[in-house]
């Protein structure tokens, strides 16, 4: 049964309104006098952080929650990789090598966003950065398949605005990288990675150890560019060190194609519960 029943008391938009009408007195006037969540300047204190913590998890979840949506498909990438038309314009020869994985992004959020709008548009939702290179092409593809994405930005110093591509009520904007992060994998039905920079490898071995350690299950980790990855990280050389071990190199997989990303998802069944205990056979 609904709940329909109204508070007694008078919300907080209300009283904001209601404060903004009131007689200009020497008290009224005084930064002390303001409502404190109407405070710019109180709410952007420094003993105010946990608060804009608490308020950076809470938005998007809290809309996240009301548009329905229950499982995502994370696409992380480089926001230098250029279309394969615009690759002319690329700043290095290895980034107009790698512009085919634009189409390969594109095509592979089309197909899952086709999967999603079969329930409704619920699950496996695409979730991308929702800035240029890789993520436009997740959000452009979810634009193809006649469906919704999500964008979760982050306020850099150069200016930068969310792809055209994003549904506008599912573009979020953060302060903080570390919710940014939360929010990516709260939801996350697969991980899919394909070749960009400094910020592609903090979330892929963010996201990694995360299921190494067994704080997050395990689900389909997907690396699009085997020649990329192997060239720029020996994941072989960290399995002979001891440093990780042989099975840890069994979290992830080497993909080339969109449809192959597809395959493994459609095809995926939950591992056992990881043992986090060392490896005694290393």
């Amino acid at each position: 049964m609904s709940d329909d029943r109204k508070s007694p008391f008078p919300d907080a938009l209300s009283d904001r309104s209601r404060a903004e009408h009131i007689p200009l007195t020497p008290q009224t006037e005084s930064p002390s006098y303001r409502l404190a969540f109407a405070d710019d300047a109180f709410m952007l204190r420094d003993e105010l952080r946990p608060v804009r913590l608490q308020l950076e998890l809470l938005k998007p979840q809290l809309l996240l929650d009301e548009k329905g949506i229950e499982s995502t498909i994370v696409m992380f990438g480089g926001a230098r990789i250029p279309s394969p038309e615009n690759k002319a314009q690329a700043r290095t020869q290895t980034l107009a090598d790698l512009s085919h994985f634009y189409d390969e992004a594109r095509e592979f959020a089309r197909l899952m966003t086709v999967e999603s709008l079969k329930s409704s548009g619920r699950h496996n939702v695409v979730v991308t950065g929702g800035g240029p290179g890789v993520m436009e092409a997740g959000n452009l593809g979810a634009v193809d398949a006649g469906g919704h994405s999500i964008g979760l930005g982050i306020v850099l110093p150069h200016e930068q605005a969310p792809n055209e591509y994003v549904t506008p009520d599912l573009s979020f904007n953060f302060h903080y990288f570390a919710v940014r992060k939360m929010h990516f994998l709260m939801r996350a039905r697969a991980i899919t990675v394909f070749p960009g920079g400094f910020g592609t490898l903090d979330e892929l071995f963010e996201s990694l150890t995360l299921i190494q350690t067994g704080r997050m299950e395990r689900v389909p980790f997907i690396l699009f560019g085997r020649a990329f990855w192997e060239k720029i990280i020996n994941w072989e050389a960290l399995a002979d060190a001891g440093t990780i071990s042989d099975r840890d190199l069994g979290l992830f997989r080497f993909v080339e194609t969109a449809q192959e990303a597809v395959d493994i998802i459609e095809n995926w069944e939950p591992a056992p519960a990881r043992d986090t205990l060392p490896d005694r056979s290393v």
